[in-house]
C-alpha cells in the first residue's frame, strides 16, 4: 500500500510541475512568437540550474524573452550590454568611498548589474577578455569575490548570453573554459513569414510584455529539487557516458570522432546533458529518463563543447550533422 501510495503522490508531482510548465509558456506566448524549442531549452536550463549561450541576429526577440520570464517567475532581471570599453568592475560591482549616517568616510560594496536572478549578458564576445572572465565565477559557482570578500548571488540565478553570428569585426571568441560554463548553446533563427506578421502585429499594440506571473523564485527551487529526484535506470546513464565519450577521438572505438572532431567535449557537458534530461522527463509528463530525452538534448549540450577537424569542413558537415552521425552510430550498437 505504501508503494502504491508514494506512486500515485510522484505522478501528482510531475502532473503539477507539467502543467505549471504549461502555464508559463502560454503566458510566454504573449509576448514572444514562435521559437518554441528554444523557449522549452531556456525553461529546462533554469529550472536545471544552468546558463545559455544564445545566438541570433538581432530583433528576433532575445531580450523580450528574458524580460518576460522575469515577469513571469516574478524575478529581478538586469541587462548588461558588453561592449570592448566594459571594465569587469561594470558587471561584477566595486568598492567606493561614502560617508556614513555620522558623516564618516567608509567604504562600502555597491553592486554591479550582475546581482539579479535573471540576466542578460547581450552580445557578450563584444566584450575584452579580461571582462569575459568576471563572468567565469558568478556562472559556475553563482558567488562573486570582491576584494577577498565574496558575495552569493540569490537563487534562482541565470546568465543568458548572447552573440551575434554576422557581425564578427571587433569581437573577441569566448574561450573554451568559459563555453564549458554554458549548459545549453541555442541557435535562434529568423521567423518564417506568418510569424514575422505576428511580430509586427504583436509590437503594433504595444512594445511592453504583457505576461502575467505564475511561479516565484522558492517554486523554481522546489521543481529543481523535484527534478534531482527523478530516477536513473543504469542502462540510460551508460547511453549518455558513451555518448559524450564518442566525441573524443583519443578515446572513442568508432571511426566518426577519429575522422571529424578535434577535441571532445568536458565532464560538464555529461553532468549537464543527465541534469537537464531530468527536467526534461518532468515537462513531458514523464518520472523518468528515456533514450530519447538524452538524444535531444545532446545536441545544446554539445555543439559548443566540441571541435570540428578539417575533414568535417571539407564534407560540408555542421557540429549538429556530427552529433547526429555520433547518435546514431551508437543506437546502432546498442540494438
Amino acid at each position: 500500500m505504501e508503494n502504491v501510495e508514494l506512486k500515485e503522490q510522484e505522478l501528482e508531482k510531475v502532473a503539477e510541475f507539467s502543467a505549471t510548465i504549461a502555464k508559463i509558456k502560454d503566458e510566454i506566448k504573449k509576448d514572444v512568437v514562435g521559437q518554441e524549442d528554444i523557449i522549452n531549452n531556456v525553461i529546462i536550463a533554469i529550472i536545471a540550474g544552468g546558463n545559455i549561450l544564445l545566438e541570433g541576429v538581432p530583433g528576433v526577440g532575445k531580450t523580450r524573452l528574458v524580460r518576460s520570464l522575469s515577469q513571469i517567475l516574478s524575478l529581478p532581471f538586469s541587462r548588461i550590454q558588453f561592449t570592448p570599453d566594459l571594465m569587469p568592475s561594470d558587471v561584477t560591482g566595486t568598492n567606493v568611498i561614502d560617508r556614513d549616517a555620522n558623516d564618516k568616510m567608509q567604504i562600502v560594496f555597491q553592486k554591479g548589474p550582475i546581482f539579479a536572478n535573471l540576466i542578460l549578458a547581450d552580445e557578450i564576445n563584444r566584450a575584452t577578455p579580461k571582462t569575459q572572465s568576471a563572468l567565469l565565477e558568478v556562472m559556475q559557482e553563482h558567488k562573486v569575490t570582491i576584494s577577498n570578500k565574496t558575495y552569493k548571488m540569490e537563487e534562482p540565478f541565470f546568465v543568458l548570453a548572447t552573440e551575434n553570428p554576422i557581425e564578427q569585426d571587433g569581437t573577441y571568441p569566448l574561450p573554451e573554459a568559459q563555453m564549458d560554463r554554458f549548459m545549453f548553446k541555442l541557435l535562434m533563427g529568423f521567423p518564417g513569414i506568418d510569424e514575422l506578421k505576428d511580430i509586427v502585429t504583436m509590437t503594433q499594440i504595444t512594445m511592453a510584455e504583457t505576461a502575467n506571473t505564475i511561479v516565484d523564485g522558492k517554486t523554481i527551487l522546489a521543481m529543481r529539487e523535484l527534478a534531482k529526484t527523478v530516477p536513473l535506470v543504469d542502462d540510460v546513464l551508460t547511453y549518455a557516458m558513451h555518448l559524450v565519450t564518442a566525441t573524443h577521438p583519443e578515446l572513442a572505438g568508432n571511426d566518426i570522432a577519429k575522422k571529424y572532431i578535434r577535441y571532445g567535449a568536458s565532464p560538464r557537458a555529461a553532468q549537464a546533458i543527465i541534469t537537464a534530461s531530468k527536467v526534461k522527463a518532468l515537462i513531458d509528463g514523464n518520472y523518468n529518463v528515456s533514450y530519447d530525452d538524452i538524444d535531444e538534448l545532446a545536441y545544446p549540450v554539445l555543439r559548443h563543447r566540441i571541435k570540428l577537424s578539417y575533414n568535417a569542413i571539407n564534407d560540408h558537415l555542421s557540429i549538429d550533422d556530427v552529433i547526429g552521425l555520433l547518435i546514431k552510430d551508437l543506437r546502432k550498437l546498442k540494438k
